[in-house]
Formats: structure tokens, C-alpha cells, sequence
């Protein structure tokens, strides 16, 4: 199994913002499992606010092999989704790994 983790901060720091902002991404990460068969599971997660330093966004997928997550990465949902997270976020953090 591939786990593929990101983590974002916000671009903006108004609390009405990063909540419209991560309802966005919920609504757009939300519809990619019924499109894309190759992920396993999907959750994204917004920061409690309770650690200073912390990333604001988290987003966990699973995958099958490092070919369902080749597959994911082109998808053209999956590239949708990206266009709106680059308009939403600055900072971006990831890896890749086995378990």
C-alpha cells in the first residue's frame, strides 16, 4: 500500500476565507473517489487551531501500488482539483511512502 500525504497552509488568514476555502477543497477531494477507482481511501482535515506552527490542511490517500498513484496524480478530475487548491493555498508539503 502507497500512502500519499500533502499538507497546505491558507493564503488567506481571515477565518470566513480558510472555512469557504476548506469547504472547497472538502467538495472537490470529496468527488474524486467516485471518479478515480484507484484510491482506496480519502480524507482531508483541516488544523484544530490548537498547536502554534501547525499546517492549516492534511490530506491522506491510499493506494493500492505506485501505479494507482501515478494514475491518480494525471487523472484530469485530479488536475481540476489542483488548479483550485494552487488558488487557495501557498505553502505545500508532501511524501510518499509504503505501509
Amino acid at each position: 500500500m502507497i500512502r500519499h500525504i500533502v499538507t497546505w497552509k491558507f493564503v488567506s488568514q481571515d477565518p470566513a476565507e480558510r472555512s469557504a476555502a476548506f469547504d472547497a477543497l472538502a467538495q472537490g477531494f470529496g468527488a474524486l473517489p467516485a471518479v478515480i477507482p484507484e484510491i482506496r481511501a480519502l480524507h482531508l482535515g483541516r488544523d484544530l487551531d490548537e498547536t502554534d506552527g501547525n499546517w492549516d490542511l492534511a490530506l491522506v490517500i491510499d493506494f493500492a501500488s505506485t501505479a494507482h498513484l501515478d494514475v491518480y496524480q494525471t487523472h484530469p478530475e485530479h488536475v481540476k482539483v489542483k488548479e483550485l487548491v494552487r488558488s487557495l493555498t501557498g505553502e505545500r508539503a508532501s511524501i510518499d511512502f509504503e505501509f
